[in-house]
C-alpha cells in the first residue's frame, strides 16, 4: 500500500482538473477574482507578441477584452489539490450531461468508456470545440463525435482557457456552445515528478504517476512529459443504491427477456401463451403474475455490470521551439495517448432476430426446443403439469417456443465463457482501446514590429478498437435442436435437406453433434449472489439422462463458444489541417492609445473516417441469419446474422473544408473596444457553405465596473461518418433493451446558432464579482431521431394504440416486430437515422464572486459560481410526417431518450479557502438542483410495474446533489509538495433515479466518499 499510495498524478493534472472546474464557474473556483486572473492590458502595440488569446487570432491582443474568456493559470490552479477530471467536469456550473463514468446504457455515451468530454450549456459535447495549443484535435469516430480530453498529456497543461460563448466566426465549425483551449507549459525549468493515490470503498482504487522536464535558453525551448494513469473497477454491487428490487424500480436493469427466460411450453398447440420459466424466482428472478397468461420472468442484469471500468492510460508530450532565423522561429509537437479499458455487461444479450429457415426448425420467427430435446424432456418431467408441458396424441411431446426478445442463452448463471478469477460472475467483457496521436509545426514570422505571418499544419489520429459480443441466432437453434457444437456433422443447410422432423430427431445428437439447454435447469447457481440452484440438472442426477457437457441438460463451452461469438470494429478519424494567416497592427488609431489591430488568413481541413470490421460484425461477409449455415442465404433486407447489436457494412467517407477568415481590433476610445470577426467555410458537396460573423464590444464605465456584449452566428458541418452507413445503438423500448440502427443521412445540412453574451464586470480591489446573460438559437442541430418519441407516438399509452393505422404506416414501418405482431413489447429492432432536429433555444445567467482579506496571519479568500438556466425550449419534432416529440422545455428536466441531456435549472459552487506560509486549506460546496423525470404513465402510472401491476412513483422527482470537499496542500521550500483532498466528505449516495443504474451517471457520482493523497517534487 505504501508503493501503491506514491503513484500518483501530480500538482500538473490539479491543474488541468480544476482549470476545467474554475472555468465553467466563472473564475470563483481558484479562489481569486473572476476579474484579476486576466492579466492587465498591453502598455504598447508590441507587448507579448507572442501570445494569443483564446477567442481572437491577433497576436499580442490583450487579455481583458470583450470576449468572455476565463484565463486560468498552473500557478493559480496549484493550491486546488488534485481531484480527477471526470469528477471536476461534472462541477461546472456552465457544463450539463459530462461523458465520464460508464454508461452503456444511454445512447450519448454508449461505447465511449474511458472518454471524457466537455459538454458547455448542455448543447452536447460535439458543439463544444476543444484545442491543444489552440489547434484542433480530431474528433472521435463514436456515435457521437467528441474530442476525447483523456488524450490530452494532464502532466503537462500550463493553463486553460475557456471561451462561453460561440466561436465559429474564429474558429470555425464545432465552437457552437464555446471553445475549451488547453495550453501546456513553456516555462518550466528542470525535472518534476509526481504521483498520487485514491481511496475509493469497495474498489482498489486509483493513482498514477508523471514526470515531465523543460529546459529554455537562447533561440531554444525544449518541454517534454509523460504520464501514467489507473483506474480501479467499481461494480453495480459495490454500492447499495445501485441494484434494487423490481418492484422499487422495474427500469433499474431489469428485463423480461432473460435466462431464465419465458417460453410457450405446448408451442405446438395452437396460439402463443408463454410462461416463465419455473426456475425464475429459486435464481433471484422476479415473477410477476404467477398463474396467468401475464406470467414473465424478470431478470436482473445491472449486477453483471460495472459503475466505473478499469482503465489505464499512459501519454507523452513533446514540444520544441527554436529560431530558423532572426526574425523566425519553428515550433514543433508530438502527442501521443493510449488507453486501454473494456465494457462489463451482460453475460448475453437478447436474441432478437429470429432463426431463419436455414436452421433446424427454424421458422423465421420463433426459437423452437423440439420435443425430443433432453432439456425439455427433462424440465417438463421435474415441474409436471403446472409448466405447462403437454403431449401429442401419438403421446410425443410438444416443443417449446420462444419469442427472441423474452429469453437469452445466458444471464443470472453467467457466462461460463467468460469466468476467471478477476472476473468471478461470468460477465461479458469487450475490450476498449484507444490510441491517440497529434503531430504540429507551426513557423512563425516577425514581419515588421507590428506584423506576424503564421503558417502550420496539424496532423491527428483517434483510433478506436473496440469489441462486441452477441449470438448467430442460427446457430443458436440448431445448439437447441441438437445440432449444434464445432464437430456436427448435420449442422449445415444442405446436410438437412428434405429430412423429416422424425429423422431430425434421430440425426440429433450424434455424430458430433451437441445440445444447448436453455432453461434454468443448466444454471448451477447464481453467479453473483452464489444461491445455488436445487433444480440444476448436475445436482439433481434425473434419471435416464446422460448429464455429460454437450449431452442436452449440462452445456458445454464448446458449443457455446461456436454460436457466441465477438463482433470486433475499430474505427479510425484523422484530421489534417494547414492554416495561413497574417496578424498584426495597422498603424491607425482612433481616439485610442493602441492601434487598430487585424488578422486575415486562411484554412484547409481534411476529415477522414473509418471502419473495419471482422467477419462476424461485415455485412458484406455475414449478410443474412442463415449465411453461417448457408453461404448462399438470402434474405429481404439484409439484416447480418448477429442477433442483438446488429452487423454493418465498412465504412469510408471523407470531408474536404477551406476556410478564409478576417478579424479586427478597434481600440474606440481607451474605455471603449470593439472587436469584429468573419468566418466564411465551403464544405462542398450537398453541405454547402456558411457564413458566419460576430461582434463583441466591451466598456469601462468607471475603473472598477465595466460591461461586455456580443452577438453572432455559429455554425457545425456534419462530420462525414453521419452523412453515410449505418451503427448500432441499445435502447430501452418498452420492456428492456432493444437494437436501435442508427443510418447516415446525405441530406444533412450545417447546423447554426445565433449567439448572444451580455455582462457585468466588478472589480474593487478585494472584492470582484460578475454577472453574465448568454443565450443561444440553435437552427437544425444534427442529432439522431428520439427513440422515446417513435414508440410513444406508434404505441401510445396501450402499447399499441396506432397500429395498423394508415396515417403511421411509414413510422410503423421503421420497426420490427417479433411473432407476437406490432406491440411495444414485441418490438425486435428500430430503423432510425441522422437528422437536423427540432430548433433550439436555451438562456441563462452566470454569477459569480469572491472577496479576498486577511484574517491574522491567514489569506482569507471566500467566493462562489453558479449558473441559472432560464430556459432550454425545443420545438415541435416530426418524424415519417408524425409529430414524436411535442415541443417541450427541456430545464428541470432528465431528457431520457429525448434530443436534450438532462438539464438542471441551478448549479453552482461555494468555498473559502486559507493560505499562510506554505500550507492552503479550501473547503468546497457543491451544488446541482433536483430536476423532473418527464416521462409519463408508462414509467410513472397504474402499469409502472409493467407486469408486476404495482403503481410506482419514487423517482419522478431527482433529488438534488449536494457535496462538501476539503483539500490541504502543503508546499516546501525544497520543491516538495504534499496534498490531501477529500472528496464528498459526508458520503452521499447520488439522487435517486429511475434509470439502469439507479442514478444519472451524467450528472452525479456514483464514488461516494473518496479520499486523494498526492506528492510532487521539482528539481
Amino acid at each position: 500500500m505504501m508503493a501503491k499510495a506514491l503513484f500518483v498524478r501530480g500538482t500538473a493534472c490539479s491543474a488541468l482538473a480544476w482549470a476545467l472546474l474554475t472555468a465553467g464557474t466563472a473564475h470563483a473556483q481558484i479562489g481569486g477574482d473572476p476579474t484579476a486572473i486576466q492579466s492587465a492590458p498591453a502598455t504598447n502595440d508590441t507587448a507579448a507578441p507572442d501570445i494569443v488569446v483564446t477567442g481572437t487570432l491577433i497576436r499580442g491582443t490583450p487579455e481583458n477584452l470583450a470576449v468572455p474568456v476565463d484565463v486560468i493559470s498552473s500557478e493559480e490552479l496549484a493550491k486546488q489539490g488534485a481531484p480527477t477530471a471526470v469528477d471536476l467536469l461534472k462541477n461546472l456550473t456552465v457544463a450539463n450531461g459530462t461523458v465520464g463514468d460508464a454508461n452503456q446504457f444511454d445512447t450519448r455515451a454508449q461505447g465511449s468508456e474511458g472518454v471524457a468530454s466537455v459538454n458547455l450549456r448542455g448543447l452536447g459535447p460535439q458543439r463544444t470545440l476543444v484545442l491543444l495549443n489552440g489547434k484542433r484535435m480530431v474528433p472521435s469516430g463514436l456515435g457521437i463525435p467528441i474530442v476525447d480530453v483523456n488524450m490530452f498529456p494532464t502532466s503537462a497543461i500550463g493553463r486553460v482557457e475557456i471561451l462561453k460563448d460561440g466561436a465559429a466566426a474564429t474558429y470555425g465549425s464545432d465552437a457552437i456552445a464555446g471553445v475549451v483551449n488547453f495550453i501546456t507549459r513553456t516555462d518550466q525549468q528542470g525535472f518534476l515528478v509526481s504521483g498520487d493515490y485514491r481511496w475509493i470503498k469497495g474498489s482498489k482504487g486509483d493513482y498514477g504517476a508523471a514526470a515531465s522536464y523543460g529546459h529554455k535558453q537562447d533561440n531554444f525551448r525544449v518541454f517534454a512529459s509523460i504520464g501514467y494513469q489507473r483506474r480501479s473497477e467499481l461494480r453495480f454491487t459495490d454500492r447499495d443504491f445501485a441494484v434494487q428490487p423490481y418492484p422499487t424500480n422495474p427500469q433499474g436493469a431489469w428485463t423480461g427477456g432473460g435466462s431464465p427466460g419465458n417460453f410457450d411450453f405446448n408451442g405446438t398447440v395452437g396460439g402463443i401463451n408463454l410462461t416463465t420459466d419455473l426456475g425464475c424466482e429459486g435464481l433471484g428472478g422476479f415473477r410477476s403474475a404467477p398463474g396467468s397468461n401475464t406470467d414473465r420472468c424478470f431478470t436482473q442484469f445491472g449486477q453483471f455490470d460495472n459503475l466505473i471500468e478499469p482503465e489505464e492510460r499512459f501519454q507523452a508530450f513533446l514540444d520544441t521551439e527554436f529560431d530558423v532565423a532572426d526574425n523566425a522561429s519553428l515550433r514543433l509537437t508530438g502527442l501521443y495517448s493510449f488507453t486501454n479499458t473494456r465494457v462489463t455487461s451482460s453475460p448475453s444479450y437478447l436474441p432478437t432476430l429470429p432463426p431463419s429457415t436455414n436452421a433446424a426448425f427454424g421458422n423465421g420467427s420463433l426459437f423452437v426446443i423440439p420435443g425430443y430435446a433432453p432439456a425439455l424432456r427433462d424440465y417438463c418431467a421435474l415441474y409436471g403439469a403446472q409448466a405447462g408441458c403437454s403431449r401429442s396424441a401419438s403421446g410425443a411431446l410438444d416443443s417449446a417456443v420462444a419469442l427472441p426478445v423474452l429469453f437469452r442463452p445466458f444471464l443470472l448463471g453467467g457466462n461460463p465463457l467468460f469466468e476467471s478469477r478477476s472476473n468471478d460472475r461470468g460477465s461479458a467483457v469487450s475490450k476498449r482501446e484507444t490510441e491517440a496521436m497529434r503531430f504540429t509545426a507551426d513557423l512563425h514570422i516577425e514581419v515588421s514590429s507590428n506584423i506576424d505571418f503564421t503558417t502550420g499544419f496539424t496532423f491527428s489520429e483517434y483510433h478506436r478498437d473496440y469489441d462486441g459480443t452477441d449470438t448467430f441466432g442460427d446457430l443458436l437453434q440448431n445448439a437447441m435442436a441438437g445440432f449444434g457444437g464445432p464437430n456436427c456433422a448435420y449442422a449445415s443447410t444442405a446436410s438437412r435437406a428434405g429430412l423429416t422432423p422424425a429423422q431430425l430427431a434421430g440425426l440429433a445428437g450424434t455424430n458430433g453433434c451437441t445440445f444447448f439447454n436453455p432453461f434454468s435447469t443448466a444454471i448451477p447457481a447464481n453467479a453473483v449472489t452464489g444461491i445455488l440452484n436445487p433444480n440444476f440438472a448436475g445436482t439433481r442426477n434425473p434419471a435416464g439422462f446422460n448429464l455429460s457437457p454437450g449431452a442436452g441438460l449440462i452445456n458445454d463451452l464448446a458449443t457455446i463458444d461456436l454460436f457466441f461469438r465477438t463482433p470486433n470494429t475499430q474505427v479510425r478519424t484523422q484530421q489534417y489541417v494547414g492554416d495561413v494567416a497574417l496578424s498584426g497592427r495597422t498603424g491607425i488609431r482612433l481616439w485610442a492609445d493602441r492601434d487598430i489591430g487585424f488578422a486575415v488568413g486562411g484554412q484547409y481541413r481534411k476529415n477522414t473516417f473509418q471502419t473495419l470490421l471482422n467477419n462476424d460484425a461485415n455485412i458484406a461477409v455475414t449478410p443474412c441469419p442463415g449465411t453461417p449455415l448457408n453461404p448462399n442465404a438470402t434474405c429481404n433486407p439484409q439484416t447480418g446474422a448477429l442477433g442483438f447489436l446488429g452487423t454493418n457494412p465498412e465504412r469510408t467517407a471523407d470531408a474536404d473544408v477551406y476556410a478564409l477568415f478576417a478579424e479586427l481590433q478597434i481600440p474606440i476610445i481607451d474605455a471603449i473596444n470593439l472587436q469584429l470577426s468573419a468566418r466564411y467555410e465551403d464544405y462542398r458537396g450537398n453541405v454547402g457553405s456558411t457564413f458566419d460573423p460576430q461582434a463583441r464590444l466591451k466598456i469601462e464605465l468607471t475603473d472598477w465596473l465595466g460591461i461586455r456584449g456580443g452577438v453572432g452566428t455559429s455554425f457545425r458541418g456534419p462530420p462525414p461518418q453521419n452523412l453515410s452507413g449505418s451503427g448500432v445503438s441499445l435502447q430501452v423500448i418498452g420492456t428492456g433493451f432493444r437494437a436501435v440502427e442508427i443510418f447516415g443521412n446525405p441530406n444533412l445540412r450545417p447546423e447554426s446558432a445565433t449567439t448572444y453574451n451580455g455582462g457585468i464586470l466588478i472589480d474593487r480591489g478585494p472584492f470582484n464579482a460578475s454577472l453574465d446573460y448568454w443565450r443561444y438559437d440553435l437552427k437544425g442541430p444534427i442529432e439522431s431521431e428520439p427513440v422515446s418519441g417513435l414508440a410513444n407516438a406508434l404505441f401510445g399509452a396501450s402499447g399499441t394504440a396506432n397500429c395498423g393505422n394508415p396515417a403511421f404506416a411509414a413510422l410503423q414501418s421503421r420497426f420490427t416486430f417479433n411473432a407476437a405482431g406490432c406491440g411495444i413489447n414485441n418490438v425486435s429492432r428500430l430503423r432510425t437515422q441522422v437528422f437536423n432536429s427540432a430548433d433550439v433555444k436555451t438562456s441563462g445567467l452566470d454569477f459569480t464572486a469572491s472577496y479576498r482579506g486577511e484574517l491574522g496571519p491567514v489569506e482569507l479568500t471566500v467566493g462562489g459560481a453558479a449558473t441559472y438556466v432560464i430556459d432550454y425550449d425545443i420545438k415541435d419534432l416530426f418524424v415519417e410526417g408524425i409529430l414524436v416529440q411535442p415541443a417541450f422545455d427541456a430545464v428541470g428536466k432528465l431528457n431520457f431518450q429525448t434530443t436534450a441531456y438532462p438539464i438542471p435549472q441551478w448549479r453552482g459552487n461555494w468555498y473559502v479557502q486559507g493560505d499562510t506560509g506554505p500550507h492552503s486549506l479550501r473547503l468546497q460546496f457543491n451544488y446541482v438542483d433536483g430536476y423532473t423525470d418527464q416521462r409519463g404513465p408508462a414509467i410513472f402510472g397504474p402499469n409502472a410495474g409493467a407486469l408486476a401491476g404495482a403503481s410506482v412513483t419514487r423517482g419522478k422527482e431527482i433529488g438534488s446533489w449536494r457535496t462538501f470537499d476539503a483539500t490541504y496542500r502543503l508546499a516546501l521550500d525544497t520543491g516538495t509538495t504534499f496534498t490531501l483532498a477529500a472528496v464528498n466528505i459526508f458520503n452521499r449516495d447520488p439522487p435517486f433515479a429511475r434509470l439502469d443504474p439507479n442514478y444519472d451517471s451524467f450528472t452525479a457520482s456514483p464514488l461516494g466518499f473518496t479520499l486523494k493523497a498526492a506528492v510532487s517534487q521539482a528539481f
